[in-house]
């Protein structure tokens, strides 16, 4: 029991806000007792500082400052949209697939079909298209997000938490034990593997709502090759259109993932 509270002590996370230039961010900081420097890094969990126990407060901004620039420089990276022109015909990814959409004046609401091995998403000329469109996808993803978290759920014999949506501007998933599993919508774009990722990881929250050994332990049992899956995620978070210009994410990060 003395060593697992022990244990327990030597990370802690806190969530700050930051501000880069007049853009205000959220920095998570990690602190840990085998840390013996400061370390910053951007993936899809957003911006993440590792420190010693026992940093000093000014220490952490001194550093933040110092290395503005360069984080400046990498929050470009992940924040470069393919735009999507959204007329007849134009292709977006679904779970890595090109989907295609098709404006028809006689359509009288969006629907999804298969036309000649391809997903269509079929909706009326005349609606807003970006809206609907967005509004699809997000229908799209909570019932597909909803089933993988439940499969995820029952290899670790717990009962599945209330699936939602984000649209967050920093990280693909968020987990708390009261309001359930948050999911980016825009998940819906990537391969399925690369989504399950995410999910279990997610998962693996509900177990261990930290980042400690233990929890990446249990991340690798839901998702052995978790480490390759990370990286091919960071490589395609800057291939997802852009749709919806209010709904362009920031940056994407490692998930917390969250």
């Amino acid at each position: 029991m003395g060593r697992q509270i022990l244990s327990a002590a030597r990370v802690t996370e806190r969530v700050r806000t930051i501000d880069i230039d007049g853009q205000h961010l959220s920095l998570t900081v990690r602190c840990s007792a085998r840390r013996r420097s400061l370390a910053l890094t951007i993936d899809h969990r957003g911006v993440r500082l590792a420190v010693p126990h026992g940093t000093p407060e000014t220490m952490i901004m001194r550093f933040i400052h110092d290395h503005r620039i360069w984080l400046r420089e990498r929050l470009a990276q992940w924040c470069q949209p393919v735009p999507l022109v959204l007329t007849d015909g134009a292709t977006f990814p679904l779970l890595g697939a090109p989907a295609r959409l098709r404006l028809d004046r006689d359509a009288r609401r969006a629907a999804w079909r298969h036309v000649d091995g391809t997903e269509e998403l079929c909706m009326p000329a005349s609606a807003a298209v970006g809206a609907t469109i967005v509004r699809a996808l997000k229908l799209r993803a909570l019932a597909w997000f909803g089933d993988r978290v439940e499969e995820y759920c029952q290899h670790l014999a717990i009962a599945a938490p209330t699936v939602r949506l984000t649209s967050a501007r920093s990280r693909w998933g968020s987990c708390s034990r009261i309001s359930g599993i948050r999911l980016h919508w825009r998940l819906i774009h990537l391969p399925a593997p690369l989504i399950d990722y995410v999910v279990a990881h997610e998962v693996a929250h509900l177990v261990e709502m930290n980042h400690s050994p233990r929890f990446w332990k249990i991340v690798g049992q839901l998702y052995p090759d978790w480490q390759s899956a990370r990286r091919r995620l960071r490589e395609m978070a800057a291939t997802l259109p852009a749709i919806d210009d209010q709904d362009i994410p920031l940056h994407f990060s490692d998930n917390q993932e969250d």
